[in-house]
């Protein structure tokens, strides 16, 4: 190579492999929490629910069934589930129908 020569692109790192995914569901106190929160989200409100012992395509299913009863959106993230707007009653009866134990967090 001369001195003028820039490396564009090299396979020395191998393949890039992808973050693997957790298969397992999360172990805690068996509680759902669900709390209010618009911290960096340009104030906008958001339901957070975390602790509930579901991975990937149920947790996915689970955040939907959620998002009908609010007629809202939202999303699934690092496992928990945001639901956009301050739900945390609805949320908490239908989550209770679902016989889950749920604890409202936080302000």
């Amino acid at each position: 190579m001369s001195k003028n020569s820039r490396l564009v692109y090299s396979t020395d790192g191998g393949r890039v492999s992808e973050k693997p995914q957790n298969t397992e569901a999360p172990t805690g106190d068996g509680i759902v929490r669900i709390q209010r929160s618009s911290k960096g989200r340009g104030g906008k409100t958001v339901s957070v629910i975390t602790g509930v012992p579901l991975v990937g395509d149920e947790l996915k299913s689970l955040a939907k069934k959620l998002k009908q009863v609010c007629g809202t959106g939202g999303a699934v993230k690092e496992g928990n589930i945001e639901i956009q707007g301050d739900h945390r009653d609805t949320l908490k009866a239908t989550l209770e129908k679902l016989d889950y134990k749920v604890k409202l967090a936080g302000g």
